[in-house]
């Protein structure tokens, strides 16, 4: 065990060696690098490989042993001040290593294909194997010098990540999104960082949290600068797990190739913010300010996270708005002081929301496939439905990732998730009451994304949400093509797609005259651009699909470790002896039991919440494959009268605020990015007009008056006399009248 502690230092370093080697193959032997470029997602999958069985041994010794590993070296010693480097193994860099392994190597192995074509593969694995690098350097470090470091190198490598099609002007706009937003958070955290060490003197987290405890437990240090400066630490974690209010950069950070945002939602950018808040856990919890500001945070962005996920059309916006949301929910544990909940469902999210992004993934691959479907939209969940028979095997993954994330038992997220719930009815019940409903959100959005991808529906809204009144939107399963917007009131066709057996499409429709009079009508479609014969999605390939199966087991099986086997209580569960040094150190004499009444009764309760939600969800977009038939329920939503009015303001209202991001956005856009931009403007016009006139004034002055002087001093004595009796009489005068 020793032996395998001792080397621990090498595992940021083994993913290391396939940027490197991509960059000095590139430099001295382009051609050869290129031409054998399968050979580096080999290379990166292989090494990571490594890495993980070196993380899954050390998970293993932590949890029969309970023990905790440090180790350091001096780097720089200058008479008190000392800078040391180290790396710190305990149960929570082994959880996280664990985790971006595992899930880095299911993205490695998906990414081979789904990039195979992209002309920027072998710079995608670079920075791929880079940020896998920043990720396990960050978990492992064991002072804040390391952990500031690798935070930026994590931001560098999501800032590459995300534009990595930096050609197209909105990855561009994205990854710089990010970059800003993130740093408003870092910098926050480098002030935290130094307040500390003006307090404690230290950097290495042991014997931090040791000094600051005293300090506080003996009143000897300012309890507002403390405060503050634990404040400042916090919003580091704010920007990089995209809270309320430095969230904005979350769902533009989709611009990315999807398997970099199955990385960054999963296992990387965004559980960096939990990992920080978890390492300050034994900081935080002695000051009660910041742990109640935590739990506010975290439970407005729970909600604001479900809210804004439930009208957006691109399914991989609706996913980062529900990781948002979870995010919210570990970070509401912590806050409430459930260490073990949070990092539960920080295992369980990691693998059930990665499962659903590369399955996103395996959809818009398939999409971009059909005849005359131009990849800008393959994303569009409106342009879809109806997938279940073109892509089952993905259709199955996604669902039972969707399943998990709206807490279903038996699969990983109902056991984290729950316990959750549960914590938050002891902590405060309006946070229970805000954590629940958004459960029920929760199973709502993912449910619609479920249905609007695969099962296909007839969207027949009374009111479009573009603001006109009386007019039908239909979104058909026409593999990217919709249907026209029909005004109910000056139109008498109504167009219904009909899929028969063949898999042929056609419309069928009624044509009316004023009477009321007319026929049917079946005309094959040809004005879509398909040429009367459809292109239907196909199933990814095996590489592909693959990992879906693997994150399938995962999710299946991963929340067995949080249940408890025996009766002697929950800390003989696999998680809680993970889990025990730190624990311990936190909560030395804390004890907790199984009520399995309770247990049942509260779970019985979020589940009953998810199934209604799921049940909304079926309701507003269940498949409709009918005949005018359905018109009926227009026309009697259409005699409810003023009653009509009131749901078209709800629904509009609803859509608006979840569509366009909460204005959130557009609140940033005209308080922070014109107020900046005038503010600019201002000073450059006092700049160059106050200051440089000032400036510009003195010499020009200088000039005139030199000017003037040279025509004084022309050496004649007449006009030296001139103005001596000149400035003589002035003076009398002025003399004389004073």
């Amino acid at each position: 065990m020793e032996d395998t502690y001792q080397y621990a230092w090498i595992i940021p370093f083994i993913p290391l060696s396939v940027p490197m080697l991509i960059g000095v193959g590139l430099l001295l032997f382009p051609t050869a690098t290129k031409n054998l470029r399968r050979m580096w997602s080999f290379s990166s999958i292989f090494l990571l490989s490594i890495v993980m069985l070196f993380s899954v041994n050390i998970s293993i010794q932590q949890i029969n042993t309970s023990s905790i590993y440090q180790y350091v070296w001096a780097w720089t010693v200058n008479n008190d001040f000392s800078l040391e480097f180290g790396y710190l193994i305990d149960p929570l860099t082994s959880i996280m290593s664990l985790l971006i392994t595992t899930v880095g190597i299911m993205v490695l192995i998906y990414s081979d294909n789904y990039m195979s074509h992209d002309q920027g593969y072998l710079r995608f694995f670079a920075y791929m194997s880079f940020s896998n690098t920043s990720m396990l350097g960050l978990v492992t470090s064991s002072n804040f010098i390391q952990v500031y470091i690798f935070w930026e190198l994590v931001g560098m490598c999501s800032y590459l990540l995300i534009g990595f099609w930096f050609t197209r002007l909105v990855a561009a706009n994205a990854c710089q999104k990010a970059f800003v937003t993130n740093r408003v958070g870092d910098f926050g955290l480098l002030l935290g960082i130094l307040g500390l060490y003006w307090i404690t003197g230290s950097f290495e987290f042991r014997d931090l949290f040791e000094i600051f405890n005293n300090l506080i437990y003996n009143n000897e240090v300012h309890f507002f600068f403390v405060t503050l400066c634990a404040f400042l630490l916090f919003t580091g974690a704010v920007a990089k797990s995209a809270q309320f209010p430095l969230h904005v950069w979350l769902p533009d950070a989709m611009e990315g190739p999807t398997p970099i945002s199955a990385l960054i939602h999963a296992a990387t950018m965004v559980a960096a913010g939990i990992f920080l808040v978890a390492r300050l856990f034994p900081l935080f919890i002695v000051l009660p300010y910041i742990m109640n500001l935590i739990s506010l945070i975290s439970i407005i962005t729970v909600l604001l996270g479900a809210t804004l996920a439930l009208a957006q059309k691109d399914i991989k916006r609706g996913l980062a708005y529900s990781t948002m949301s979870q995010l919210g929910y570990m970070m509401l544990a912590l806050g409430m002081g459930s260490y073990r909940a949070a990092l539960f469902h920080l295992i369980t999210h990691a693998y059930s929301k990665a499962l659903l992004f590369l399955g996103s993934g395996s959809i818009i691959h398939s999409m971009e496939t059909v005849v005359g479907y131009s990849p800008d939209k393959s994303q569009n969940m409106v342009l879809m439905g109806g997938l279940t028979k073109h892509v089952p095997i993905t259709k199955n993954s996604f669902l039972l990732g969707t399943l998990s994330l709206c807490g279903i038992p038996p699969l990983a997220c109902f056991w984290s998730k729950d316990e959750i719930l549960n914590d938050s009815w002891l902590y405060s019940p309006i946070f229970a009451i805000i954590a629940c409903s958004t459960a029920g959100l929760t199973a709502f959005y993912m449910f619609r994304i479920y249905l609007l991808t695969f099962e296909g529906h007839l969207n027949a809204h009374f009111q479009n949400y573009s603001g006109k009144r009386g007019s039908l939107f239909y979104s058909i399963s026409l593999w990217g093509k919709e249907s026209p917007k029909i005004s109910q009131k000056n139109s008498s066709l109504f167009a219904l797609l009909i899929m028969n057996n063949n898999a042929r499409a056609s419309f069928f429709f009624k044509k009316t005259d004023g009477n009321g009079n007319g026929r049917k009508i079946t005309q094959p479609i040809t004005h879509f651009g398909i040429n009367n014969t459809l292109s239907y999605p196909q199933e990814s390939d095996n590489t592909m699909l693959f990992p879906l199966l693997v994150l399938v087991l995962f999710t299946l099986f991963v929340g067995i470790i949080g249940i408890p086997f025996n009766q002697e209580g929950p800390d003989l569960d696999i998680l809680s002896k993970w889990l025990t040094p730190s624990i311990n150190l936190l909560h030395p004499n804390s004890t907790t039991s199984v009520d399995w009444y309770e247990f049942v009764t509260n779970a019985v309760f979020s589940v009953s919440i998810a199934y209604f939600g799921i049940f909304i969800a079926f309701l507003l977009y269940k498949p409709v494959y009918s005949s005018l038939k359905n018109l009926n329920l227009m026309n009697s939503f259409a005699k409810l009268g003023p009653k009509r009015i009131i749901w078209d303001k709800i629904i509009n209202a609803i859509y608006g605020w979840s569509y366009h991001r909460g204005y959130i956005d557009i609140f940033y856009s005209t308080s922070l990015t014109k107020g900046i931009r005038g503010l600019a403007e201002l000073m450059n016009f006092f700049d160059r007009r106050i200051i440089d006139g000032i400036t510009d004034g003195v010499g020009v002055t200088s000039f005139f008056l030199g000017e003037g002087i040279k025509y004084i001093g022309g050496g004649r004595v007449s006009s030296y006399l001139f103005f001596y009796i000149c400035y003589v009489s002035v003076f009398l005068v002025i003399i004389h009248y004073h």
